[in-house]
């Protein structure tokens, strides 16, 4: 089963991709996690992509695509049960590209009112030690993680405006993709709120149980 996880900066993507990967044996395939082990490891492509880091670029979504694609060539993924995607693609031309090279079973969808995004964003505080995450609302003036004693902090891109400028990215160059995976017919939309993230996985196992027989 290869997946792709879809939704805007805020709407958890990041916890529900660990679950799933977790209780499908799926291969958890972030293309942040793929661009620093290719930059670490002093591969071509990793040059290539920090020639553009480096001199404060984006990389080209053709590069890109070409690490991706490299990586569903590793031995986990080619023995594995499949993968799941999660920050590829981002637009348009990387997902025309990305049909060139995979197939991709589902796409799950996480649609999340933005507004709430940016409560969610902009309230969030994270431990500086073990990277837990919390909202102001809960933490009751409390400025240390209540899991290791680490002390929180707001992350430099979570404030209004660097939210609001993510916001506006991912509405005009991500946002498409549901439209034109809704035409493949393999969308599978999911309702994000302020329920438990447990919550929603459940939702979204209960679809994807149909697709492991």
């Amino acid at each position: 089963m290869n997946l792709i996880l879809l939704g805007a900066p805020g709407a958890g993507k990041g916890t529900q991709a660990t679950k799933i990967a977790a209780r499908y044996g799926l291969v958890h395939i972030s293309t942040g996690d793929i661009f620093r082990a290719n930059i670490k490891n002093g591969t071509e492509i990793g040059k290539l992509a920090k020639s553009y880091t480096d001199a404060g670029e984006l990389v080209p979504d053709s590069v890109t695509c070409e690490i991706v694609k490299d990586r569903l060539t590793w031995d986990d993924v080619k023995n594995g049960n499949g993968y799941l995607l999660d920050g590829f693609p981002r637009n348009l031309f990387q997902a025309e590209a990305l049909d060139t090279f995979a197939h991709i079973d589902g796409v799950v969808n996480i649609n999340i009112d933005q507004a709430l995004l940016l409560d969610r964003l902009c309230g969030r505080r994270v431990c500086k030690e073990c990277g837990e995450s919390y909202h102001v609302s809960t933490l009751n003036g409390a400025t240390t993680c209540a899991r290791c004693g680490g002390e929180l902090y707001r992350r430099k891109d979570d404030n209004p405006e660097t939210v609001q400028s993510r916001l506006a990215v991912y509405n005009e160059q991500t946002a498409p993709l549901i439209d034109y995976y809704t035409k493949k017919g393999i969308i599978l939309n999911f309702t994000g709120s302020e329920a438990p993230a447990e919550v929603l996985f459940e939702e979204i196992g209960k679809v994807l149980d149909t697709f492991v027989k």
